[in-house]
């Protein structure tokens, strides 16, 4: 099955734009009324929905290591890429890897 994606509210909306221009179900956190929520809200709904969660928040990296179930984060540091090779990366991680290939894994783009 492919990847759908739920992009935090850290995440730039050119990332969301950029996405479903090019096929990619995904949400962000204004679509489902979430701006604000806690990490925990956040990681459940994408949890609830199947969807990799698209973060610059490190918090979630600790969930991740408390065991929290999730079906899968794909993390990168808020700095490290502009936009548009943010959006690459996700293309290429949907292209290239199922969602049940991310149950329960950290992505480091």
């Amino acid at each position: 099955m492919l990847i759908r994606y739920h992009l935090d509210e850290h995440v730039h909306p050119g990332i969301a734009i950029g996405l479903r221009a090019r096929g990619v179900d995904v949400t962000t956190t204004a679509d489902v009324s979430l701006a604000g929520a806690d990490d925990e809200k956040q990681l459940a709904y994408a949890t609830s929905e199947q969807r990799v969660l698209v973060t610059h928040d490190c918090d979630f990296l600790r969930h991740h290591a408390a065991s929290i179930a999730h079906t899968g984060i794909a993390y990168c540091h808020q700095e490290k890429y502009s936009v548009g090779i943010l959006l690459q990366m996700l293309l290429l991680l949907h292209a290239s890897e199922g969602s049940e290939d991310m149950l329960g894994r950290v992505e480091f783009l």
